[in-house]
């Protein structure tokens, strides 16, 4: 158990998409409020190994503990990265970076917060999507891609995301929540989890996409029952680019992307504000916990 101060934060961002000068700019700026402060990352950081690794490795330098789950985009094989591996192969590339950044991952033991509203083990997940979230009147994945491309909407992980050494994108994901329900089983009962997932792990969130087809990409519906199985205190997401607050069956869902800038024009609060997840920012409020700018790890930053 790792533990803090007693006035650390437990903070959350995802969709940071540094290949954009504006997000980049927005990531540089980003600092804890205090030493103790962890950052969860729920990715979609960037699409190239180099950039990942810019950014993952600049925040780890300012936070105390930053942990990282992958979003699609960090799957992507693109053809503007020199890092050509595909599938599994570029996903344990990108592990092996993150532990010799000391950047916790997936396929490491789950750390415990202790600090306010603490102890609560902190579970970030690597899961992808089966197409399980079905456009209306569809019943199958090839009638809901038929619909999908007869709309326009496709995401481009038909062609950037490879499932190698998998046949496709939905076993890859049936073997990766099956062996991610295990490790979450072996958690005490008795400890609250923060969940961590590039997707929300039910589909309620997905009801206010404006084009609901693309659903299809946002998560399974194998997880749909997990926030009460694993006594979940939070679940933090992002794919959505919709960054909000909502309660599923007295469970909170935090969707904490920052996105790209020409969404940032109608959202009430200003981009790159990181999402204060424990303790609850209203709570952190009456403690005396200050929000804002702080010194960053060491009292140095980037």
């Amino acid at each position: 158990m790792e533990s803090t101060d007693g006035h650390g934060r437990l903070l959350a961002i995802s969709d940071l998409h540094v290949g954009y000068a504006e997000n980049r700019a927005l990531v540089e700026k980003m600092r804890p409020t205090s030493d103790e402060d962890w950052l969860l990352v729920a990715g979609d950081v960037a699409e190239t190994v180099a950039d990942i690794r810019w950014t993952l490795e600049l925040l780890a330098d300012r936070f105390r503990k930053v942990i990282w789950a992958p979003g699609n985009h960090e799957l992507w094989t693109h053809q503007r990265d020199t890092i050509t591996l595909r599938g599994v192969e570029r996903y344990e590339h990108l592990v092996a970076m993150c532990r010799d950044m000391g950047v916790t991952t997936p396929e490491d033991p789950y750390p415990v917060w202790a600090g306010p509203d603490g102890p609560a083990a902190i579970a970030p997940l690597f899961l992808l999507y089966d197409y399980s979230f079905l456009p209306d009147g569809c019943t199958t994945k090839e009638e809901g891609l038929a619909y999908a491309h007869s709309t326009g909407v496709v995401c481009s992980d038909e062609h950037l995301l490879h499932p190698d050494p998998y046949p496709s994108r939905e076993a890859w994901c049936r073997a990766r929540v099956a062996a991610t329900q295990r490790r979450l089983e072996e958690i005490p009962g008795d400890l609250p989890v923060v969940l961590v997932n590039h997707y929300p792990l039910d589909r309620h969130p997905t009801r206010v996409l404006r084009y609901p087809e693309f659903a299809m990409w946002c998560g399974t519906r194998l997880t749909a029952d997990w926030h009460r199985r694993f006594r979940v205190a939070c679940m933090v997401y992002g794919h959505l680019h919709i960054p909000r607050t909502t309660h599923h069956e007295g469970v909170r869902f935090e969707e904490v992307s920052l996105g790209y800038p020409r969404e940032w024009g109608p959202r009430a609060q200003p981009p790159g504000r990181l999402r204060h997840i424990l303790p609850r920012e209203d709570q952190a409020r009456v403690r005396g916990v200050a929000p804002g700018v702080g010194r960053g790890r060491g009292g140095a930053g980037r």
